[in-house]
């Protein structure tokens, strides 16, 4: 993972409006593989939510490390959900 100029390692500064780091957020998701990604991220009142599918878990962590990055002081709220389609334990059987 880079580094960006727009914070410090504990994340940007708490005095940016929330709008501001969920745009900052918006465009570091948008970049490189996450970008195609089906990950909403929107501002409702005082709190961020976080929203959408992710292809596996790892991608689902890359997300969240992110989140904790740019909203780090914010009440965000996370509802990632993974679509990894697992193998079937069983044969199906077909009348």
């Amino acid at each position: 993972m880079s580094t960006h100029d727009a914070g410090s390692a504990s994340g940007p500064p708490a005095s940016r409006s929330p709008e501001y780091r969920v745009a900052h957020l918006k465009d570091r998701l948008a970049s490189g593989e996450l970008g195609e990604l089906g990950v909403r991220v929107e501002v409702r009142g005082g709190n961020v939510l976080v929203t959408g599918t992710v292809p596996s878990a790892r991608y689902r962590e890359e997300v969240l490390d992110l989140v904790r990055e740019e909203l780090a002081g914010l009440e965000v709220h996370c509802d990632i959900v993974v679509s990894e389609p697992s193998s079937p334990d069983h044969a199906e059987e077909l009348s």
